[in-house]
């Protein structure tokens, strides 16, 4: 289903892109593996390299001793990550401990903080870029085999974070139920569309919705600087009676409740793979408000399992991490390069809404600024 279970982990952690863009294309805390709080003395939990750790063959045998990855906040239906982590202990006989897979970005930091050096603490993360850029201090700089090939605005210079895979804010549509499907927020405004429209959440909660009400600031003379067209635009759509107040699911999308779905294009082109059978889903990235977010990877900088942590990240950036992203609807962070050197893989690219340009992100103050302006207007403007 859409990741709606998933809304605290997407709270307000957007990276935005606006006018023409371009995206290069986890229960209970288990128990770690064999390295426990040692890692402290072990030479990967410093090496900020495969190269400066004595290579990758010595990295992937470090790994294999340790033999426990922990992991948390994952969905296993959430861009493919389920075969993402079956691919990596596959590959490297790892056992891979998931904790609390439907968690937020901020139990992760939590989880970090509280079990410190125990052996359960989360070894990697996958966070949204709010958390990764707020908690720099809790992370060991690691630069990947394949860092230079990945965008300067998409990681830090000392690979402390970098962003892993995205995806645009799309219009889903069931062509069935609506004869011409929206391709543009000023299609949503329509008459037509009365009683179609829905957002992902409350925008001032979750960051799908909360991305639309960017990208429909975009759309309507607004910038990083100022969402607040976004607000006045959703509030007409709202008062016009095209704005459905339904949180949309697999459910809602299969029974036709919520016929036009704003959410990001990997979770509205899965929606189109699962009903296939019964109605074309179709989905379209608008022309004139393109907003995207990535996540980000960091390596805990007291990850119990440090060889390991490493390890996972030179899977996720490698060409075959990649392309599993790709595999599950979303962009990952080294498509442009991955297509320029003929690695992507062409029929996974071939599923993805076409998007061209320039990729655009705000800065920390444009996003919790654009935060206050949803949270202290929203509520008043869509009434």
């Amino acid at each position: 289903m859409i990741r709606s279970p998933h809304r605290s982990r997407r709270v307000l952690v957007t990276a935005a892109v606006g006018a023409v863009v371009a995206l290069g294309a986890a229960g209970c805390v288990s128990s770690g593996g064999s390295s426990s709080s040692a890692s402290g003395g072990n030479a990967w939990a410093t090496a900020t390299s495969a190269q400066a750790g004595g290579g990758t063959d010595a990295l992937v045998a470090a790994a294999k001793a340790e033999g426990t990855l922990n992991v948390i906040a994952l969905p296993p239906d959430w861009a493919n990550y389920g075969n993402i982590i079956k691919g990596f202990s596959d590959k490297y006989g790892i056992k891979v401990d998931s904790a609390n897979p439907d968690g937020s970005s901020q139990d992760e930091i939590n989880a970090v903080k509280q079990l410190g050096t125990q052996d359960r603490a989360p070894d990697v993360l996958d966070l949204g870029q709010s958390f990764a850029l707020g908690n720099v201090d809790l992370y060991a700089p690691y630069k990947v085999a394949t860092f230079d090939s990945i965008p300067a605005a998409n990681k830090d210079a000392n690979g402390a974070w970098v962003n892993d895979y995205g995806g645009y804010i799309s219009i889903g549509c069931n062509s069935t139920l609506v004869p011409v499907c929206p391709t543009s927020f000023a299609d949503l405004a329509k008459p037509e569309y009365a009683g179609k429209v829905a957002l992902n959440g409350d925008p001032t909660q979750a960051a799908s919705a909360f991305a639309s009400v960017w990208a429909g600031a975009l759309a309507n003379g607004g910038s990083l600087d100022d969402i607040t067209p976004g607000v006045t635009f959703w509030g007409s759509v709202a008062k016009s009676g095209n704005l459905l107040k339904v949180d949309p699911n697999s459910a809602t999308i299969q029974s036709g409740q919520t016929p036009i779905v704003l959410d990001w294009d990997y979770l509205n082109v899965a929606e189109t793979e699962k009903n296939k059978a019964s109605f074309d889903w179709k989905v379209a990235v608008p022309t004139d408000g393109l907003f995207a977010q990535y996540y980000a990877q960091a390596i805990n900088k007291n990850a119990p399992h440090p060889a390991a942590a490493r390890l996972w990240q030179e899977f996720l950036y490698s060409d075959e991490g990649q392309n599993l992203w790709l595999a599950g609807k979303a962009r990952p962070i080294r498509l442009e390069a991955m297509t320029a050197g003929g690695t992507a893989d062409k029929a996974l690219l071939a599923a993805l809404p076409p998007v061209s340009g320039e990729a655009r992100f705000p800065t920390q103050a444009q996003t919790d600024a654009a935060n206050k302006v949803v949270a202290q207007n929203w509520a008043t403007a869509t009434s």
